[in-house]
């Protein structure tokens, strides 16, 4: 699962970012052209995180579930993955 840790990490931090900056949109100066860009960037972004931790190599079961969840999927699958590989020092 070497290969797509990146990927998922960047997914998952581009979700964050994206959900991040339509709710300061929101709370702030509610712009709707903001919205209407950001909005499907988001859904977007959502459904290939959902996609990709389906799809992913050496991913257990528990762990493609929760790329399947709204707002956190992406992040809590990002933060499995990281959990779950050996460190760059380790044997074996």
């Amino acid at each position: 699962m070497r290969r797509g840790r990146p990927v998922l990490v960047a997914l998952g931090l581009l979700e964050l970012v994206t959900l991040a900056a339509l709710l300061a949109n929101l709370v702030t100066v509610h712009d709707l052209v903001v919205a209407r860009i950001l909005g499907p960037v988001h859904g977007a972004v959502y459904l290939v995180v959902a996609l990709v931790a389906l799809l992913a190599p050496g991913l257990r079961w528990p762990v493609r579930l929760l790329g399947l969840l709204p707002v956190v999927g992406g992040a809590a699958v990002a933060w499995r993955v990281r959990r779950a590989e050996p460190a760059e020092g380790d044997a074996g």
